[in-house]
């Protein structure tokens, strides 16, 4: 019989897996902002929920990184929800359009509205509304960094319910994060991508994040490292010490080995602890149990 139940358990767990994750338009009414010369695909999300046992109520939007051109969905999306799911977080991966057609505002307009989405099914998900958070790696770094410092508590008057919804996030999560457009430090493709061949000198001050961060930036954890050459430490560095400016809790970790684009880093000797050190912030903050 013991047999029998380990078998139906089995079973169990195999459906439970294969039905991750769900995968739905993050625009089912309509994509705003699209232009012919779009080349990026319809912007979706993936939701990988927890197991029911796991459930914490925290959930976290992931944006991966391609220098606003391209997503490492894989190391920096499928595996990453993975990981979230494992510690009883839901990851819900959103694939924002970037490259040709699709520079600002377009990549923080498909962002905010995921957070929205993901605020507004809260409870259909299993999710508590006040621990949604955002990580983000490289570009998608400085994609999550801005819901974060530039957002809006929702439009009362919008026709659509998600609208309504805030757009901030309550913690976040920055992984050898693009920051800084306006100084040596800047990942030339990212802002270039992002704003154009010659960009506004407004937008460049504006969106290099770490000169737009207030009191009410949200809680963040930082992991970069100090070998990074593609987008060097002092991204994070930076981010760092405005958040300290601006009173807000951070936590940073610049580990010495490392290439840029590790994900989770499971063969790296050193950086493969940055999620289990994000777990442990995350609790200390009280975001997880």
């Amino acid at each position: 019989m013991k047999r029998i139940a380990g078998i139906f358990m089995l079973i169990a767990i195999n459906l439970w897996a294969a039905e991750k994750p769900t995968v739905q338009s993050l625009w089912p009414d309509g994509v705003p902002l699209k232009t012919a010369e779009q080349t990026a695909e319809e912007p979706m999300m993936s939701i990988y929920l927890p197991e029911p046992e796991k459930n914490t109520g925290a959930a976290v939007v992931i944006y991966p990184g391609g220098g606003y051109s391209g997503l490492a969905t894989d190391h920096e999306g499928k595996q990453i929800a993975e990981w979230l799911n494992e510690n009883g977080i839901a990851g819900i991966i959103t694939t924002y359009r970037r490259g040709k057609g699709s520079q600002h505002p377009v990549p923080l307009t498909d962002a905010q509205h995921a957070i929205r989405t993901v605020r507004y099914n809260a409870k259909k998900w299993n999710i508590d509304p006040n621990k949604i958070g955002v990580i983000g790696f490289s570009a998608g770094g400085h994609l999550a960094s801005t819901t974060g410092t530039h957002f809006d508590l929702g439009n009362p008057d919008a026709k659509d319910p998600i609208e309504k919804m805030s757009c901030r996030p309550d913690f976040m999560l920055l992984i050898y994060p693009v920051i800084s457009l306006n100084s040596e430090y800047t990942h030339q493709g990212s802002k270039r991508n992002l704003l154009g061949e010659n960009p506004d000198p407004v937008l460049v001050e504006k969106f290099s994040n770490n000169q737009s961060i207030t009191q009410d930036t949200p809680p963040t954890f930082l992991a970069h490292t100090n070998e990074d050459t593609g987008v060097p430490s002092e991204n994070s560095v930076l981010f760092y010490l405005g958040l300290r400016k601006a009173g807000v809790p951070a936590e940073m970790h610049i580990f010495e080995q490392g290439r840029h684009g590790l994900g989770l880093g499971p063969k790296d000797m050193a950086f493969r602890y940055w999620p289990m050190l994000c777990i442990e912030w995350l609790k200390t903050r009280g975001i997880i149990e």
